[in-house]
């Protein structure tokens, strides 16, 4: 997913840290036991329904950008979100889109990346299938006129840079999708982007590019919901993502991904790195925030 160097302040250093198989702050411990996620109180997401997209995705196989297993996809998701539409992208590829009106004037977008790394074996359960499923399911849980804002979802092809691209030119190659969006959805109020949601262990702290105001009002939605262990009043480091294009635009921007994935670009990023609970975690969270804004 996201080729980038994370900068995280440690007692007045910067230790900088460049992407690669190896994932810091990694216990280093495979077999250990997974955090146990908290049981949100909310009870408005349907996790199932949200797992049973996942699956689907990784059922398919690998999903680089523009092969037959994407673009049959896509055409999935366009049936599945309210309002379903493609949104050309250079070299053939293509964002899904999706509407539900709010009440009042302004929107608001939330957004995922359904491309997955070009690497042989690799289904990307979390990285890519995970923020997918949640983003189709909140928009398929959502009512026209239950919000203030109207809600756009933007489902990103071409994130992932292709293959053989090297990780200095991610920011150039990659992010195809977004950065055709952002353009588009200049005018949103506000952007969240989901990415790493569904790990088994999620623990999500600020990316440090995220608008720390939005980020507030994640947690204290992360609060009302019951789900505040899993949103930690931290800053991670900086992640080159698809909410980048949207900050450029002006927009306020924030990325729910957890970088702290042993599984990044590996092929253990299948079934058994996710949880139901984790998307439901993240579901209600995201469905109490956008009520807020």
């Amino acid at each position: 997913m996201v080729v980038l160097a994370v900068q995280v302040a440690v007692g007045g250093l910067f230790l900088v840290l460049v992407a690669t198989d190896n994932v810091p702050f990694v216990d280093g411990d495979s077999d250990a036991a997974p955090a146990r996620q908290p049981q949100p109180r909310a009870d408005r997401f349907d996790s199932g329904a949200a797992f049973a997209l996942l699956r689907a995705q990784v059922d398919l196989g690998p999903r680089p950008a523009g092969s037959p297993e994407s673009r049959r996809l896509a055409r999935r998701l366009r049936r599945l979100l309210p309002r379903g539409r493609f949104q050309a992208v250079p070299r053939g590829l293509r964002n899904v889109v999706g509407r539900v009106a709010g009440r009042g004037r302004g929107y608001v977008v939330l957004g995922a990346h359904y491309d997955t790394k070009d690497l042989p074996g690799f289904v990307g359960a979390n990285d890519g299938a995970s923020g997918t499923a949640v983003v189709t399911q909140i928009a398929r849980t959502l009512r026209p006129r239950q919000l203030r804002r109207t809600v756009v979802f933007v489902l990103f092809d071409g994130e992932e840079a292709p293959r053989g691209t090297p990780d200095s030119l991610f920011a150039q190659e990659g992010l195809r999708g977004s950065r055709v969006a952002a353009r588009r959805f200049a005018g949103a109020r506000a952007m969240i982007l989901l990415d790493f949601v569904g790990d088994r262990r999620l623990r999500i702290p600020r990316e440090g590019y995220s608008d720390e105001a939005l980020w507030r009002k994640l947690r204290a939605a992360s609060r009302r919901v019951g789900a505040a262990r899993a949103f930690p009043d931290e800053v991670f480091g900086s992640i080159q993502d698809d909410h980048l294009p949207f900050i450029g635009e002006g927009v306020p921007s924030i990325d729910l991904i957890d970088f702290d994935f042993e599984c990044f670009h590996r092929t253990c990023d299948d079934l058994s790195a996710v949880s139901e609970r984790s998307l439901d975690v993240t579901g209600e969270t995201v469905l109490s925030l956008l009520a807020s804004l």
